[in-house]
């Protein structure tokens, strides 16, 4: 018996990277997890093989498939929103289709998913966004319209705290820093540079994360609520 038995919970975006860690952790930790997936078929397939979780295809750029993933698991205890995407391009160079999916993907998925889920949610509900520390600091060129879209889950966590906590609701940011993924090697062009920057001069590993959102899901978190959790050895101090 986990902490979370019983405790019905969706990753939107798991297949991957810290995604896949917070599946592989909140299903060791007892609860009912599904997790969405837009185009890594086989990384999820594997992933539900393993975790004993339940994969389903969704694009969280499109706010049909948002709605159909949350209406299809609800109701949702725990909502973990993981989806996103970085974009690296100067503000006078980036093209604009590129920039808005970005924004579908690291905005208004986060938005419409918490808001759908929020419908139906119980008493003692979590919603999770996964951000970045780059909402609280930006020591790189090419990053605006990332750090645009992760400051504005701190508004949204903020405002979202205050219309659910009568429920019981509790709504978070998890903050990561650099961390180990395939998308972000740390042993990649940036790696060394970004790791300049820190505290502690490693990268996280996505269990490290993983850790933060099951600290976030479980009981003792009950009065834990709009609140921003970085966790990033010290990149932004």
């Amino acid at each position: 018996m986990g902490v979370l038995t019983g405790r019905k919970v969706l990753v939107m975006g798991g297949s991957r990277g810290i995604g896949a860690a917070i599946v592989t952790r909140l299903a060791a930790d007892g609860g009912s997890v599904t997790f969405t997936y837009a185009g890594s078929q086989g990384a999820a397939d594997a992933l539900a093989a393993e975790t004993g979780a339940t994969a389903m295809q969704a694009d969280s750029a499109s706010r049909d498939a948002v709605f159909a993933a949350i209406q299809a698991v609800s109701p949702i205890d725990i909502l973990v929103i993981s989806a996103g995407v970085f974009v690296y391009a100067d503000i006078r160079q980036g093209d604009p289709d590129v920039i808005d999916r970005m924004i579908d993907l690291n905005v208004r998925a986060p938005y419409h998913a918490a808001s759908e889920a929020a419908k139906t949610m119980p008493d003692g509900g979590r919603i999770i966004i996964i951000g970045s520390v780059n909402a609280d600091a930006v020591p790189v060129t090419g990053a605006s319209g990332y750090a645009m879209t992760k400051a504005a889950m701190q508004g949204l966590a903020r405002g979202m705290a205050r219309d659910l906590g009568p429920n019981g609701i509790t709504v978070n940011v998890v903050q990561p820093g650099p961390v180990a993924t395939d998308m972000n090697p740390e042993h990649g062009d940036f790696a060394d540079a970004l790791r300049s920057t820190m505290a502690i001069k490693r990268y996280a590993r996505p269990e490290e994360i993983a850790g933060m959102v099951a600290y976030l899901a479980g009981p003792e978190a009950g009065i834990v609520t709009g609140a921003m959790h970085t966790i990033d050895g010290g990149f932004a101090c």
